[in-house]
């Protein structure tokens, strides 16, 4: 005979002080754990989110990095006469040649320093990177040392307010506008013009080029020509795939999320154990009289199980919605690809929701589980016998 499920959703509410401590503690261990995983998420979600897919990028063979590949100025110019590339009204070739440079800026309220990602580009550049729109002031001048920022980098650092400057090395930029990348890795870069980052930073070579072919076939054609040209050594790849596998600084804190998920699980699994022990003791002889009606020891199990489970998912739902409460908000982290601040937003998807309401459901049928089997197995007369 099996016990009806609202017996064990009514002792839950009976003991609520014991049903509270429960959830609460569950609720804990699954804010932290969708919490950090959704920091992995938000990263992830800002490398996949770049690009173009019609773009081809083009590093040196073996950069791990845009930031990290040297590309000489003849390459450029053998490669932009390329018959794949696309070509504008004027015959102009769409191929932008940038160059990617870290410095050292402070941060606002005296927080310190980081590194920020310069990035110099062509007007070209600008037009092949369609999801990166000017929010604020205007784009630079080529030749008169401006610069346009990120906004959310704006939030972050000192100087980087419209009309400020900030000095690297011997040069003094003029903030002159804010961009907005649209959710993708551009928003943790400042932005000036290409030849006058190579003539301020002293760099005789470009760091990567981007190109946008004539079709599919062209630019599958292009990447095998670039690739297999001995006089290159150069390596190609779309766009978007490129930015997808920069995804490397979600790798330690997804790892961080589960190492401590784990460990504080195993807390909350003893809590759970100590509560539903703590359940049981307090109805010895309940139980008892349920086995003297006839009820099954599984039947008992079940039910405590059941109790457990449902403590545990309610903890679930609290830890999801305290986690959703950070869905969208801005931080920033180190990216261990190019050593620089990178902005990115929690990322708090129904996946991870789910993850986390199961992850809080095994912990209480775990932490349940020998309490309910201890109830189970008491003779009936020492139950109905205790106090």
């Amino acid at each position: 005979m099996a016990l009806p499920v609202r017996y064990s959703f009514r002792n839950a509410l009976v003991r609520w002080r014991s049903t509270l401590a429960t959830v609460l503690g569950i609720a804990l261990v699954v804010f932290v754990f969708v919490l950090l995983q959704s920091l992995a998420a938000g990263i992830e979600k800002s490398s996949g989110n770049t690009g173009d897919p019609r773009n081809i990028l083009v590093v040196r063979k073996g950069a791990t990095a845009e930031s990290a590949s040297l590309i000489s100025r003849e390459n450029f110019r053998q490669i932009q006469y390329f018959e794949e590339i696309a070509r504008t009204e004027r015959g102009e070739p769409i191929i932008s040649a940038d160059v990617l440079v870290l410095i050292n800026l402070p941060r606002r309220n005296n927080g310190g320093e980081a590194n920020v990602l310069l990035r110099g580009v062509t007007p070209r550049g600008m037009e092949l990177r369609p999801q990166v729109t000017l929010v604020a002031g205007r784009w630079f001048t080529p030749g008169k040392r401006e610069v346009v920022v990120s906004a959310k980098l704006a939030r972050r650092f000192a100087n980087f307010d419209l009309g400020e400057s900030f000095k690297s090395g011997t040069a003094q930029l003029t903030v002159v506008g804010w961009l907005d990348g649209g959710g993708s890795a551009f928003d943790s870069e400042c932005w000036l013009d290409a030849d006058e980052a190579r003539a301020i930073f002293e760099r005789d070579m470009y760091s990567s080029f981007l190109i946008r072919p004539k079709d599919e076939v062209a630019g599958t054609n292009l990447i095998a020509r670039i690739e297999n040209d001995r006089r290159f050594k150069l390596k190609a790849e779309k766009e978007v795939e490129y930015y997808r596998k920069q995804t490397m600084t979600a790798a330690p804190i997804k790892w961080l999320g589960g190492f401590l998920a784990v460990m504080m699980s195993v807390g909350a699994v003893f809590a759970a154990m100590n509560t539903m022990y703590a359940a049981v003791g307090a109805r010895t002889r309940e139980i008892g009289t349920l086995r003297v009606l006839g009820f099954r020891r599984r039947a008992v199990v079940v039910a405590l199980l059941i109790e457990g489970g449902f403590l545990a998912f309610l903890g679930g739902v609290l830890g999801c919605a305290l986690a959703f409460y950070w869905n969208g908000y801005t931080t920033a982290t180190l990216g261990f690809e190019t050593f620089s601040e990178i902005v990115f937003q929690f990322r708090v998807t129904p996946l991870l929701v789910i993850e986390g309401l199961v992850f809080a459901v095994i912990v209480g049928v775990i932490g349940t589980l020998l309490p309910a089997v201890r109830a189970s197995r008491l003779p009936v007369i020492v139950a109905l016998k205790s106090v």
